[in-house]
């Protein structure tokens, strides 16, 4: 772990803030898959997906999601509220793809007829397994009604986020989030990025995210620089 830090993660490292209730968060150029098992730097990724999460962070506060961000620091860096992060990831699923496709043998791109919430124990050592809500509440990882929670702020992201993003002839296919305790409320945290999403042209359904570097598609920073551009584009306009 880099010294100094609180948390080092696959491609972002936290260190304290100023404050005890506050923490600030790099992105690193690190690229992994595979639980890790692929790994690589691609120079300049951290700067992309930084800026491309704070676009969307800022996006979401201003419809009312309540979310760790409270400034930019520099290119890769933001200062954020020291939440105590759910280990339960949320993934959100628009149409089949990845795991989803594989796991029920349903084609990539097949629209589903309702939106897809999945949880799972946040855990690269035991591969982030997927979970049902008693078994999260069975070990204490959440109460009933924090799931409850971080399953409408969700499908409400989910919402936004498509909507954003089809005003820039994107595809949101899937998505996956991490949600923190904050001053007795939940709030979203951690990155919302081609690191953690899907994103297909709406047009020729090419690929603009991590799966780029998952299956050796090539042109990952790329994909990811031509994501933020639509966004951004888009953004300004709102």
């Amino acid at each position: 772990m880099t010294s100094g830090a609180l948390y080092e993660g696959k491609s972002k490292t936290v260190y304290p803030g100023e404050r005890e209730d506050e923490c600030l968060i790099r992105f690193r150029d690190t690229a992994t898959a595979f639980n890790g098992e692929k790994k690589e730097e691609l120079q300049g990724k951290g700067r992309l997906n930084a800026e491309f999460s704070n676009l969307v962070f800022e996006f979401l506060a201003k419809n009312g999601v309540q979310t760790h961000l409270i400034k930019v620091v520099d290119e890769t860096s933001i200062l954020a509220k020291k939440a105590e992060i759910v280990m339960v990831e949320v993934v959100v699923r628009n149409l089949a793809a990845g795991s989803f496709s594989k796991k029920y043998g349903v084609p990539e791109g097949t629209a589903l007829r309702n939106t897809v919430l999945e949880f799972s124990l946040k855990s690269d050592e035991y591969g982030d397994p997927m979970m049902n809500e008693t078994q999260i509440t069975a070990l204490g990882l959440a109460a009933q009604a924090e799931l409850d929670e971080m399953s409408r702020q969700a499908l409400r992201i989910n919402g936004l986020l498509s909507g954003l993003l089809a005003r820039a002839g994107i595809k949101l296919v899937d998505f996956k989030l991490e949600f923190g305790r904050y001053q007795g409320g939940i709030i979203l945290c951690d990155e919302i990025t081609p690191d953690s999403c899907r994103f297909w042209d709406a047009g020729t359904h090419e690929k603009l995210d991590k799966d780029r570097f998952r299956l050796n598609l090539g042109g990952v920073l790329e994909g990811y620089q031509n994501v933020l551009g639509r966004v951004r584009d888009v953004v300004r306009q709102v």
